[in-house]
């Protein structure tokens, strides 16, 4: 099985409780085997999910939604 490596960027986040609460939420989807967030309270926050397969991009923005927090488009 391949690991796949998705990179996102997400602003709001400015505290441990942040980083837990994305993690959390992302963690939660199916095939999501870590999170990894560089957190940068005032700028937009590294994270790095790994995964056993392709994620649906609709789900990982929902989640990022759901724990409060927004993804920054990346060029």
């Amino acid at each position: 099985m391949t690991e796949n490596a998705t990179h996102l960027l997400v602003a709001g986040m400015t505290c441990q409780h942040c980083v837990r609460s994305v993690t959390e939420e992302l963690t939660a989807l199916p095939a999501v085997q870590s999170v990894d967030v560089d957190l940068a309270p005032g700028a937009a926050s590294r994270v790095t999910i790994r995964s056993a397969g392709p994620l649906d991009d609709d789900a990982v923005r929902d989640a990022v939604h759901e724990a409060g927090y927004e993804l920054v488009p990346q060029a």
